[in-house]
């Protein structure tokens, strides 16, 4: 389309031509998808797999231990894990502050830090980098400013084994804890089940 001049017209915020500001925008989700890919290579083959199976149970809720039970033991975590996030997940992102006052966030951040301790309990995830990968997809990208505390909260709670207390703690850096401020976009790629992960990664 031309403009005045015969001259194309131009976005007014980019001044990128319409189908450039198109194949930008496309290049810019490649390189997030192939940043969070490489950082989801990096976590354990436990963290991994839980973070798969969380998010299944968080879309399928009870019908994922059908797929990724391998004991009786899992069987009935997968249960409790699919009963607490069908009864908090959908509350929580409804509650996510939309600024950091502390009046608006004393319910939420309450109800996260209970949700967060589940999964940590469970002894899979080991770092910080994996809870808030997991969380970022179970909830949405507007969740990061609340992560870190989350995560200490939770951590921090004595039915947390005291080695694995001590492994998640020092797994959060500075960078974490003191961001001057957090990106509000959604992720990119999501973890799916592909195949059985053998019985030897616990």
């Amino acid at each position: 389309m031309k403009g005045i001049g015969g001259q194309p017209f131009l976005h007014a915020k980019t001044g990128l031509q319409p189908n450039t500001a198109g194949v930008e925008m496309a290049q810019k989700q490649s390189y997030q998808m192939i940043s969070e890919m490489k950082e989801f290579a990096t976590f354990t083959g436990a963290e991994q797999r839980y973070i798969r199976r969380s998010l299944d149970v968080a879309g399928k809720g009870f019908d994922a231990a059908g797929r990724w039970a391998r004991h009786g033991g899992e069987e009935a975590s997968i249960h409790a894990q699919a009963k607490l996030y069908r009864g908090m997940l959908s509350a929580l992102r409804d509650l996510i502050p939309d600024d950091i006052a502390i009046d608006e966030a004393s319910v939420f951040t309450a109800q996260l830090i209970m949700l967060s301790a589940f999964d940590l309990g469970e002894g899979k995830l080991a770092s910080f980098s994996a809870f808030r990968f997991l969380y970022e997809r179970l909830l949405g990208g507007t969740v990061r400013p609340w992560l870190p505390s989350a995560f200490l909260g939770a951590a921090a709670l004595p039915h947390v084994n005291p080695s694995l207390r001590r492994t998640l703690l020092r797994s959060i850096t500075e960078g974490d804890v003191l961001a001057a401020g957090w990106s509000c976009r959604a992720p990119a790629f999501t973890p799916e089940w592909v195949e059985k992960v053998p019985v030897t990664v616990v």
